[in-house]
């Protein structure tokens, strides 16, 4: 039987795990509802990962077929995997931010021979070695998760409660970590009686330990130039007001006094930002800088596909100083660098 534990108040979680993923499990969240069982996320499309969700299920005493409908806080894999089979399985709604389902619907409807041509030609700008670039000339689609997630059926509206019978489930945008990502405020009073209002299902955008990855989602065809760090800290401020007396997140596990682990992330970004001047004092394209960030481990040890991943975090962390005022790209150089003002 997976691991369950019970919240109070009607709201228990399970353990879905994630394939070799050092996060090791998504948390899924049943909420009971007047019309039955409604998940927030649902896990990783894998046969043991739906297998952990159906057991969980059952240790809380209901089944994949009693569910009424799946609140996603943001796409990822790991978090909106299985809301197809459960949907499948049950008839259930699946709602999503508008932002994230037109990345699920651009994920469905671009050919991957599309994306890999993309991707390339904005790690050679990114200025990215000729070695790491090569193999996205040559890729083929292959079956991975993500490739065809399921379309939602239903929008979550920020500041507006989603339709849970008998509970009250307010949505909150906060964009950063994808510009879909939404954290689920229940307006209720905590089972406990902790001191705060009511509950915080944060998704990935508050976590107890962990800052998460502030990315670039573009459109291929949108020339757009997105913020998404600064969106990231400004929805992470939002999240500090609202004092919630405990949170629920997707990952790890619940703690108490969201506005203390606000003010630690706000304090580590602003000292991250400042030492990426210090390095910026010579001019580096963005992969320069992702080479000479702090990551979990050295990048002579980051494998391939997260080194992808870590350039895009350096090129959101030099958005967001231009936009400050605090780097600039230097005219008339290719690949683009940067350098602090």
């Amino acid at each position: 039987m997976a691991a369950t534990f019970d919240h109070g108040g009607g709201v228990r979680s399970l353990r879905v795990p994630i394939p070799d993923n050092p996060l090791g499990f998504t948390l899924v969240y049943v909420v009971d509802t007047d019309r039955g069982p409604v998940l927030v996320d649902t896990g990783w499309d894998d046969p043991a990962s739906m297998d952990a969700l159906v057991d969980g299920l059952a240790g809380c005493g209901t089944a994949v077929s009693e569910v009424h409908g799946v609140v996603i806080t943001h796409h990822h894999p790991d978090h909106h995997g299985l809301s197809g089979q459960v949907r499948e399985e049950s008839g259930a709604w699946v709602a999503m931010h508008a932002a994230d389902a037109s990345i699920v619907r651009r994920a469905r409807e671009t050919r991957a021979e599309r994306w890999y041509t993309y991707m390339a030609d904005k790690l050679a700008a990114a200025g990215a070695p000729e070695e790491h670039i090569a193999p996205m000339r040559t890729a083929r689609r292959r079956t991975l998760p993500g490739l065809s997630p399921a379309l939602p059926d239903r929008e979550i509206v920020p500041g507006e409660f989603l339709d849970l019978p008998g509970r009250r489930l307010r949505a909150i945008w906060t964009p950063g970590h994808t510009p879909g990502h939404v954290c689920l405020h229940l307006e209720e009073e905590h089972p406990a009686g902790l001191p705060g209002h009511g509950r915080l299902f944060s998704g990935d955008h508050l976590l107890p330990e962990i800052s998460p990855h502030i990315g670039l989602y573009e459109d291929p065809d949108d020339t757009t130039v997105t913020d998404p760090l600064g969106d990231y800290l400004d929805s992470l401020e939002r999240v500090g007001r609202l004092a919630p007396a405990e949170v629920l997140p997707a990952h790890q596990y619940p703690f108490t006094d969201a506005p203390s682990r606000v003010r630690e992330l706000l304090t580590h970004h602003e000292a991250r930002l400042t030492g990426l001047l210090t390095l910026l004092a010579t001019p580096l394209t963005p992969w320069q800088l992702a080479e000479r960030m702090e990551w979990n481990r050295p990048w002579e040890q980051i494998p391939y596909g997260s080194r992808t991943i870590a350039v895009s975090e350096a090129e959101s962390h030099l958005r967001r100083l231009v936009k400050l005022g605090r780097a600039e790209a230097v005219p008339g150089s290719d690949p683009v660098t940067y350098a602090a003002t």
